[in-house]
């Protein structure tokens, strides 16, 4: 018996790279990953996660006010989001407090891609 070569047919080449094009581009457009931190409470480890609750949705969750002075009251924690962080026991760190930075080092394709709220 004769061995042939089986040739792929061009619709299952182009529907290939059709996949890989729309991974690269969801990936792109999805939200860094984040955690609420302390910002105080940074060690060899990393900082402290805390609950989300403690940070503001959408806003770094500074607990610092337009006077630049730390406010106080209920937690006692400065409190904000730290995007692509690695996470170990309770810690986070190597990440960013920059939401725009976060985006823009993420996925294939992505780069130049951020926005600048945070």
């Amino acid at each position: 018996m004769a061995q042939t070569k089986r040739r792929l047919r061009s619709s299952t080449v182009v529907l290939g790279g059709m996949g890989v094009v729309a991974a690269a581009l969801t990936s792109c457009g999805s939200e860094p990953d984040r955690r609420c931190v302390d910002r105080d409470s940074y060690t060899w480890d990393g900082y402290k996660i805390i609950a989300d609750k403690n940070c503001k949705s959408g806003s770094s969750g500074s607990s610092y006010g337009k006077s630049g002075k730390k406010k106080t009251g209920k937690g006692g924690s400065d409190a904000a989001w730290y995007y692509d962080a690695e996470v170990d026991g309770g810690y986070a760190d190597y990440g960013t407090f920059s939401r725009s930075d976060a985006v823009d080092r993420g996925g294939f394709g992505c780069s130049g891609s951020g926005s600048g709220g945070g």
